[in-house]
């Protein structure tokens, strides 16, 4: 069984990532920022480095011994005067780094589905630059580009609880989000596949308005209200004008994929609709 090193171990995927990992009997490695935000996942975990992926200096030797490396490092909110280069693009590379230097097997690294092709977004530029980097490496290496998770689905439970669900459109966007451990099993897999990009989503493919109606499901009367996609793109052209991107990056990134269909091809048994069932019980 490889070792493995699961890099943004602390995030929602990485939860996932850790806890299949162990599954299957692979010696888990991961790495965190602070050795307390992963107290709750003590038996998924065989050894714990405290480090920082910004930071090259507190990486060092950190891929010794290590067979394969799998990234989920990102952010969504510029924070901590940290940018998107600075975290998806060259913290990414700092560990490429090590990687190439211990002579690991294969690099594993979790983007997004289509950022190929929306690159003119800053957050997916950043992983953009840094798949570039991967692909220009040498390393084995493997590209998982999975759709929105099912944690993004929460947005529309926030609108039903308000009373009102606001779609772009006239609410026939698709996607067909899917469940974090269903991610976590694909990057898994991906260790012994031929494939270098694994482009995905989940089971069922649903239009928005259905599931701003299932997100009604405790029994109010689904109140939808759908607001043209010309308007997104306005706000969408203002906030770059008036804002830095701290404050405009995670929202164009958002009203770009709730304005246009995102359908992968077809993964996992996860279900939308339980997730929303355990969300509201």
């Amino acid at each position: 069984m490889p070792n493995v090193l699961i890099a943004g171990s602390t995030g929602y995927l990485g939860g996932f990532l850790l806890t299949e990992a162990k599954q299957r009997g692979y010696q888990v490695r991961a790495l965190t920022r602070s050795k307390e935000r992963l107290s709750h996942a003590e038996t998924a975990v065989d050894e714990v480095i405290v480090g920082q992926a910004t930071v090259p200096n507190t990486l060092t030797g950190i891929t010794d011994q290590v067979d394969v490396v799998i990234s989920s490092i990102g952010i969504t909110k510029q924070k901590d005067g940290l940018s998107y280069e600075d975290v998806d693009y060259r913290g990414n590379l700092n560990l490429l780094n090590e990687a190439l230097a211990s002579g690991v097997r294969k690099f594993v690294y979790v983007s997004a589905l289509h950022a190929d092709q929306m690159r003119d977004l800053k957050i997916v530029e950043a992983k953009e630059c840094f798949v570039c980097a991967l692909q220009d490496s040498g390393i084995e290496y493997a590209v998982i580009r999975p759709n929105g998770f099912f944690s993004d689905m929460r947005a529309f439970l926030d609108m039903a609880r308000q009373g009102r669900a606001y779609l772009f459109g006239r609410g026939d966007f698709q996607i067909n989000p899917i469940s974090g451990r269903d991610v976590a099993t694909r990057c898994l897999d991906a260790i012994d596949l031929d494939e270098s990009e694994l482009s995905f989503g989940g089971p069922v493919t649903y239009t928005h308005r259905e599931i701003a109606e299932a997100a009604f499901a405790l029994g109010a009367e689904p109140k939808i209200t759908c607001v043209p996609t010309c308007v997104g793109r306005a706000i969408l052209k203002l906030l770059r004008v008036a804002t830095p991107v701290r404050v405009h990056g995670p929202i164009e990134f958002t009203l770009t994929v709730i304005t246009r269909d995102m359908v992968g091809p077809t993964y996992g048994t996860d279900r939308l609709s339980d997730f929303f069932h355990d969300e509201l019980s």
